[in-house]
């Protein structure tokens, strides 16, 4: 009868030790990296890394084109972002100067005055002025459309390169399970399991 006793007490006690285990890993108890020093054997208390935002990303993407990708350290992308806003304010330029021109000469042709006169008599007719005046307008405004579409699209740019920061690009293809620090809540840490796949 005691032998069966003192079983019975070992299986309640390895129950409630299996018990114990279980909770520790999936109850999220809140904690902190530590990491020791070796030059004065003390013991530092670190955070665990800020996650990278695309919200922040964005909005300095939006405030100053080419500063969201600096913030993503994505530096080779700034320059040819200006070079396309370059080649838009350019293109922006060359279109409204000649559409001012066609369009003045046009004006002067059909404002039945014999005073003025346009630099493009006997070479262009009244409708081909009208028709270069509308050529350069409509590209004119399609640069403009082209300048708003490269700014949505470096913040755009921005805010994925930031989803995607702490992607992993490598080779190897795997899955882990390992303990982790979960960020829980406002700079809340928790200990857990982490299913870790790499792709």
């Amino acid at each position: 009868m005691s032998n069966f006793i003192k079983s019975r007490k070992h299986k309640y006690r390895l129950f409630q030790l299996i018990i114990g285990i279980t909770c520790l890993i999936f109850i999220n108890i809140p904690c902190r990296a530590q990491q020791i020093d070796s030059t004065s054997n003390a013991i530092k208390i670190i955070d665990a890394p800020k996650k990278h935002s695309p919200k922040k990303a964005a909005l300095y993407s939006t405030f100053l084109p080419g500063l969201g990708q600096a913030y993503n350290k994505k530096y080779w992308k700034i320059p040819v972002l200006y070079a396309g806003f370059g080649a838009l304010a350019y293109s922006f330029n060359h279109n409204q100067t000649r559409f001012v021109k066609y369009r003045n000469a046009y004006k002067y042709r059909i404002d039945g005055d014999a005073a003025t006169v346009d630099n493009y008599v006997g070479i262009y007719s009244d409708e081909n002025l009208n028709t270069l005046q509308k050529y350069y307008h409509r590209y004119r405004d399609l640069t403009v459309i082209g300048v708003a579409l490269v700014y949505i699209l470096n913040i755009v740019d921005a805010s994925v390169d930031a989803h995607l920061f702490t992607f992993d690009v490598s080779d190897n293809l795997s899955m882990k399970i390992q303990p982790a620090i979960i960020n829980s809540n406002y700079n809340s840490y928790t200990a857990g399991i982490g299913l870790k796949i790499g792709f």
